[in-house]
């Protein structure tokens, strides 16, 4: 386990801090164990947009507050589409927050997406939060994804990096609105999803 003290990120795109290979591979194995766990009580859904468009990403939730698209809107809420409650951050989650964001407040919330080799995200902002001084922050597992970084508003010039299986990043600070998404994912570029795929866990302070 790396200290904190010890901890320095392997770069800096727009403000956003990249650790890369973070995690080496037992910790990554113990963190998708525990996400088996996370899935059984909350099991993934595909969300919708407010217009009804479905969602290319799979997704589920960990802590007090998970996050929700559907037909009602984008929003925090204290349960699953189901109607059961989330189940805890596993500790091998947050041991990462600890890590990387030592400063911040405790997260209430993990985002869980599931990308398959054709799904994306488009460029977005993470600003449902209550409290935008407190960081985001994203843990990669599985197959690479090509990480797009753009400015806080709408449009102009962007970067990208390839985002790798035991990666982490933080967007704080004046970079906690940066718009950012997911260009592609690297079909195959890791074996530790069984089946193949990425997937990413956002560490956030909803409340």
């Amino acid at each position: 386990m790396v200290k904190k003290s010890e901890l320095t990120p392997t770069m800096t795109i727009r403000g956003v801090t990249l650790f890369q290979g973070l995690l080496n591979r037992p910790e990554q194995v113990q963190i998708l164990e525990d996400l088996r766990e996370v899935a059984r009580a909350a099991p993934f859904f595909r969300p919708v947009t407010s217009r009804g468009q479905q969602m290319s990403v799979r997704m589920t939730s960990a802590g007090a507050v998970g996050w929700i698209s559907d037909r009602k809107g984008y929003r925090y809420q204290d349960h699953h589409p189901d109607g059961q409650g989330w189940p805890r951050i596993p500790d091998s989650i947050l041991a990462v927050w600890t890590r990387v964001a030592p400063d911040a407040r405790e997260p209430d919330s993990c985002l869980v997406n599931f990308y398959d080799p054709d799904a994306r995200m488009g460029m977005h902002q993470d600003r449902d939060e209550a409290d935008l001084d407190q960081p985001v922050v994203s843990i990669s597992l599985g197959d690479d994804a090509l990480f797009r970084i753009g400015n806080l508003t709408r449009g102009g010039k962007t970067e990208s990096v390839w985002l790798k299986s035991g990666d982490a990043l933080v967007m704080g600070g004046p970079a906690r609105l940066v718009f950012h998404g997911i260009d592609r994912i690297r079909a195959g570029s890791s074996q530790l999803l069984p089946d193949g795929g990425r997937i990413n866990l956002t560490l956030r302070v909803a409340r």
